[in-house]
């Protein structure tokens, strides 16, 4: 692979709706550029970007894949990334090194959740951002009609830069506005624009010229007081629009069919966005070496792979030392390597804005900054969507439970979006994602990768366990074996405090009843109830302990025996004081299509939520509604057959509150039967 500088490198994420072409745009593109001799097929799992065995599993795009395509004098790293919504921390990976992210729509379905999901993501990384009205070739394709709801969704001009030469079965190729070049079949062969489109081609550059012109205030003044423009100010001014997201640029083809490639290899070059600063903060206000981290992956036989963007550079190849700007770390950096599918091609140098990787970075995370010791520099991290769906994971054998943890945590580093945790009231190892399909490849890269297998099953709620009133209890422990004798007493008041506030104790014994020594004794066996709980086994938070007073031995009186009473003078002085189980609740965020609305509310209200506001964004309602975990563990699932997928929420946990009696007494009574179950056995 050739040598790049920084201005014939192009960066562009093709995002969008799962089966819009993504993946087979970028098969088009290699095979267009000369780079492959076939076009692979997603149906038959034989593309360069969906290599991995779980895209060929299921047909789609699991993972963000790089596919470096070299025409003429220029580099252009397509970013090919998964259509649905569980993948999404694949997107927020790619959005944040790119220049442009393309945005593909079918020309039949138009603008869906996923065309939604990809405007989000790019209007979060304040990048440049253009659509592809992609697979013009399908029955009913409308182009005309997909404009008119892509102007409905972003709420801006929508520009075309292309007009396309029939549609369906008769696409014949794509017209480009600014060239006037009609681009026709798979080879793009250059042709005369058809007599009965000239009108309308002359029109549409009109107006296409006048969104170019506004990207500067020198050529927007020449377009008022001539109303034309030079090519090359027509092309500098559409590329400073496209920077400057002053209108939505709209082109269009045929991926599978390989029409119009030729005329985006071109468009790509001439007026996508060359790489810009990504805002790297040296400490010394110096620039050095500086490399981004955008992804990592376990690699079985190479061991971990970070890829990652040059900020600074160049960078070489060879025994080079960066420092880890997180970790302070030194690392050498060996082979760099440009990533092609699953193809290394080793290169010597990258030059700032390139995207390339790197073997046996030890300590790189994503998110990480490589830079040079004396210049080191701070870089905002990706921000990953918080997980949405949790699942409880059970070992299958002794040995996958010895090497679960160590496999998670690789798991975890390699997709951000993954969370795991172990949640000590329910005893649960728990793995969280984005949704089902996002958790079930997780559990095929376990055993596929780290030779782990376990069983999944929905968590247990953790629950908590309060009082709401005062109680006071007084209990004397008395043992006597025959050799030395255990006693103690205690009377012991406790009360409810604030939420939040947790654990307090207050020490009110007078006279020398109990020896304060035997104070630390006592906390230990009431802490000891307070993490296993007396309802339901559920931790027991925001209580005030006070001991009041009690007795003791001067011979049998031992830290054991003052142990043994606190638990269950606790456990008594607690079950006089209105006990109540505690739910957690979640605040949720839920984004429906306005047609949508009335279903969605009436369905949480069958879910004990509360709707805390409404709002309005375009065409979408906000939903704001406090609702416990018990009923929207699989929330996810309900909202989609409620919108037909186009609707999405965020959760984030808010506050506990007390269950309601019939609930809180089936589960108490599940857990007694439990408890009895294990006495038995």
């Amino acid at each position: 692979m050739k040598e790049y500088a920084t201005e014939n490198l192009r960066n562009v994420a093709l995002l969008g709706h799962s089966s819009t072409g993504k993946t087979t745009f970028a098969e088009a593109m290699l095979f267009a550029s000369g780079a492959t001799s076939r076009m692979g097929r997603v149906e038959d799992g034989t593309t360069v970007s969906d290599y991995d065995e779980e895209e060929k599993r299921r047909k789609q795009s699991v993972y963000v894949s790089i596919i470096p395509i070299e025409w003429k004098d220029y580099k252009i790293n397509l970013l090919d990334c998964p259509g649905y919504a569980d993948f999404y921390g694949e997107v927020r990976s790619a959005t944040r090194v790119v220049d442009l992210g393309l945005i593909f729509v079918d020309a039949v379905n138009g603008v869906e959740v996923g065309t939604e999901l990809a405007m989000q993501a790019v209007d979060d990384a304040k990048i440049p951002r253009a659509v592809l009205i992609s697979r013009m070739d399908r029955e009913n394709a409308d182009f005309k009609g997909v404009l008119v709801q892509l102007h409905e969704a972003f709420h801006q001009d929508i520009v075309p830069l292309m007009l396309p030469v029939g549609a369906q079965g008769h696409f014949e190729g794509v017209i480009d506005l600014v060239s006037r070049r009609f681009l026709r079949g798979p080879k793009g062969e250059v042709c005369a624009v058809p007599a009965h489109l000239h009108d309308e081609v002359e029109a549409a550059r009109a107006r296409l010229m006048e969104a170019a012109a506004e990207g500067e205030d020198e050529l927007i003044e020449k377009w008022f007081d001539t109303g034309d423009l030079t090519d090359e100010e027509f092309i500098r001014g559409l590329r400073s629009a496209i920077r400057k997201r002053t209108f939505v640029p709209v082109f269009c083809a045929a991926p599978a069919l390989g029409i119009g490639i030729h005329a985006m290899l071109f468009s790509l070059v001439n007026y996508a966005p060359m790489p810009f600063d990504l805002g790297a903060d040296p400490d010394d206000g110096q620039h050095g070496t500086v490399l981004f981290v955008f992804k990592t992956i376990a690699d079985p036989y190479v061991g971990k792979v970070s890829y990652f963007r040059v900020i600074e550079g160049p960078i070489r190849g060879g025994d080079v030392r960066l420092v880890n700007a997180r970790t302070n770390e030194e690392e050498r950096i060996g082979t760099l390597f440009v990533q092609r599918g699953k193809e290394q091609i080793p290169v010597p140098v990258l030059h700032v804005g390139d995207i390339g990787g790197l073997t046996k970075i030890t300590s790189a995370q994503t998110s990480d900054a490589l830079c040079d010791k004396a210049h080191c520099a701070r870089l905002p991290p990706i921000e990953f969507p918080n997980p949405l769906f949790a699942v409880a994971l059970y070992p299958k054998t002794k040995n996958d439970a010895a090497k679960l943890s160590n496999a998670l945590t690789r798991l975890c580093e390699e997709d951000p979006s993954l969370r795991h945790m172990h949640d000590p009231s329910t005893k649960e190892t728990l793995l969280l994602g984005l949704g089902q399909a996002h958790i079930d490849v997780a559990v095929h890269h376990l055993h596929n990768k780290f030779g782990v297998d376990v069983d999944t099953a929905l968590p247990k709620v953790s629950y908590r366990e309060t009082i709401t009133r005062h109680g006071q209890a007084r209990y004397r422990h008395k043992k006597q074996t025959g050799g030395a004798g255990q006693f103690a007493e205690i009377e012991m008041a406790v009360e409810p405090t604030a939420p939040g506030v947790g654990y307090a104790f207050e020490w009110k014994v007078f006279g020398g009843a109990i020896s304060s020594s035997f104070q630390a004794s006592i906390e230990k066996g009431i802490k000891q109830v307070m993490e296993s709980g007396v309802l339901a086994g559920y931790p027991i938070v925001d209580v005030k302990c006070t001991v009041l007073d009690g007795k003791e031995h001067p011979v049998d009186s031992k830290p054991i025996a003052f142990e043994i009473a606190a638990r269950h003078v606790f456990k008594q002085a607690f079950e006089q004081a209105s006990p109540v189980l505690l739910e957690p609740i979640y605040a949720f965020t839920i984004v429906v299509p306005e047609a949508n609305q009335g279903d969605v509310m009436a369905h949480l209200k069958t879910k004990r939520a509360q709707i805390i506001g409404m709002d309005q964004r375009g065409n979408k309602a906000i939903i704001e509604a406090h609702a416990p975990l018990a009923e929207m563990q699989r929330y996810g699932n309900d909202l989609r057959g409620l919108t037909q997928g186009r609707g999405f929420y965020t959760m984030r946990f808010d506050h506990y509150a007390p269950v309601p009696p019939n609930i809180a007494q089936a589960i108490i009574a599940k857990h007694k039967a439990e408890v009895q179950a294990e006495a038995e056995e």
